[in-house]
């Protein structure tokens, strides 16, 4: 997974650019200068180079792109489904809303943590869904 760190922020017309994209060797980069191609990167800028080197994913067509990361785009794994976390639901008072904790599941295996929040209303609304769901498993 790439970094947005403070020490690899790029310079963009001589400031910081606090939302420059570092990929890192093998994340996917979608390249804007490239026709929006999407590339595994297999080459860094540093001593040797000063742009980024990308490949086609499953081998094929190379090209470089700008070593400051202006013209490179994260590239998204697709969200499979997700499931309950850890942890109960917690009501914010101030915006009315319930977080419940959700563990995201991704298409290349991996997981993340979120939450899903939801009104009053909201919750009323899935509470009287699930509770016709179990009236049906249990009438079965």
């Amino acid at each position: 997974m790439a970094e947005r760190t403070a020490p690899q922020r790029a310079l963009c017309g001589g400031r910081l650019a606090a939302d420059a994209y570092r990929p890192r060797l093998g994340d996917l980069a979608l390249d804007l200068a490239a026709d929006s191609r999407i590339g595994v990167v297999v080459g860094l800028p540093g001593e040797f180079a000063q742009s980024y080197h990308l490949r086609t994913p499953g081998g094929g067509i190379d090209w470089r792109a700008k070593g400051d990361g202006t013209t490179l785009r994260p590239v998204s794994v697709p969200v499979t489904h997700a499931t309950p976390g850890n942890g109960g639901a917690r009501y914010d008072a101030p915006t009315g809303t319930a977080a419940f904790p959700i563990t995201v599941h991704h298409a290349d295996g991996g997981v993340s943590e979120s939450s899903l929040v939801l009104t009053c209303d909201e919750v009323a609304g899935w509470g009287e869904q699930f509770a016709s769901l179990l009236s049906q498993e249990r009438s079965r």
